[in-house]
């Protein structure tokens, strides 16, 4: 039995933290045991975990610091637990997890890097440092480095992480759980009061610079001048009525009656395959799991040139540069003017490209050869392939 225990700088409601509960979910239990430490209290995916037998723990972490204190509690803990590997997930705790496991001794310690480009404007400068001092870090502490996109590896080569241990395994989709669904589209449309004809384009994003709503607003204006009865479904971390900024953007941009705010949902699949278009607007992103699952419910998408957005789309999308809502509105038009039948021609086409690509046990079978070969004493920084080969 090899056991894995994974370190991770929260279990809010995102994507890094989706996609390690997914990955736990998915692996052998007949071959690996896996526990979670969060650096944080923020603990919402907690149940989720427990609920397939993953012990969860907290080290209480305050600020996103990394504390010395919090670094040694953990090297006891790793003590105590014994793990054969442990892979980290995001920039804290890919630090204070490598930093840990170094006091121990020799326990191999896998990167996990779910961010593309930081933005000095946007993201807090404490991020920045701790990525700085992984860079400087990266040729000692990890075994590994896995990006979740092909842009997140390149951006990090870039910032002089040890390029000899980086490689690329994807985010992926339960397409048992993640598929089309006939009966979303009334029961939706009923949820938000609206016709059964009515037309929805939706965007499951967190409140947050980066996903940049405002961009999507401005854009949801310009439509709604063309084509009046469109409605738009908004959900998603802090997006509720009580976000006065988000909704003083929707009030001023005149869009508050066709706009519905419905906050954090566990129904994101129901949604998507209620949606006729799907939509990002962001100015950054590493590996979108939004639209990954809008595909995978077979509903088409537009998605900003962001990260690996352009080629997780293909040619089942539209992609549209970041922070133009005038390309954002004609592109959501076009889809909107090629009728009910492309846009489902589409929405197939999507759905086989995360069959082919992206579908979990495929993903899961990656992490899994990297904890195997690590806890086998293999070589260090001997990356798999990557999947550059899905760009066309």
């Amino acid at each position: 039995m090899i056991k894995v225990m994974h370190v991770i700088t929260t279990l809010g409601p995102a994507g890094a933290e989706t996609m390690l509960c997914r990955v736990a979910a998915g692996m052998d239990g007949t071959r690996f045991e896996n526990e979670v430490v969060s650096l944080t209290g923020v603990l919402d995916l907690a149940e989720r975990m427990q609920a397939i037998g993953v012990r969860v723990r907290t080290l209480g972490m305050k600020k996103s610091v990394p504390n010395p204190l919090l670094v040694m509690r953990l090297a006891q803990w790793i003590r105590e637990s014994k793990p054969d590997v442990i892979q980290t997930w995001m920039y804290h705790a890919n630090l204070v997890g490598a930093l840990a496991a170094r006091l121990v001794g020799d326990v191999p310690v896998v990167w996990g890097i779910h961010h593309s480009a930081l933005d000095p404007r946007v993201d807090k400068r404490r991020t920045m440092l701790v990525n700085r001092a992984c860079a400087f870090l990266s040729g000692k502490l990890p075994a590994r480095i896995v990006c979740c996109s092909e842009a997140s590896l390149s951006i990090h080569k870039k910032l002089s992480y040890a390029a000899e241990k980086l490689e690329v395994i994807p985010n992926g989709f339960d397409l048992e759980r993640v598929k089309p669904d006939a009966t979303a589209r009334v029961s939706v449309r009923e949820e938000l009061g609206i016709p059964v004809d009515a037309l929805v384009i939706g965007i499951a994003a967190r409140f947050h610079p980066h996903k940049d709503h405002r961009n999507f607003v401005r854009a949801a204006a310009q439509l709604h001048k063309q084509i009046p009865e469109i409605q738009f479904l908004l959900c998603g971390l802090d997006i509720t009525w009580q976000n006065s900024q988000l909704a003083g953007w929707i009030e001023a941009a005149g869009v508050r009656d066709c706009c519905h705010l419905l906050g954090l949902r566990r129904d994101i699949p129901r949604l998507f395959a209620g949606m006729d278009i799907a939509t990002t607007a962001s100015r950054s992103e590493a590996f979108p799991i939004a639209i990954g699952e809008a595909m995978a419910c077979g509903t088409p998408c537009v998605v900003t040139d962001v990260g690996d957005s352009a080629m997780i789309v293909d040619q089942t999308g539209i992609v549209v540069a970041p922070g133009d809502p005038d390309a954002l509105a004609e592109a959501w038009r076009k889809l909107i003017e090629a009728g009910p039948e492309v846009r489902c021609r589409l929405g197939m086409a999507a759905r086989r490209r995360v069959q082919h690509h992206f579908a979990l046990p495929a993903i899961v079978d990656r992490y899994q050869a990297i904890y195997a070969q690590l806890a086998a004493g293999a070589p260090q920084g001997v990356p798999a392939p990557s999947l550059s080969h899905c760009a066309r």
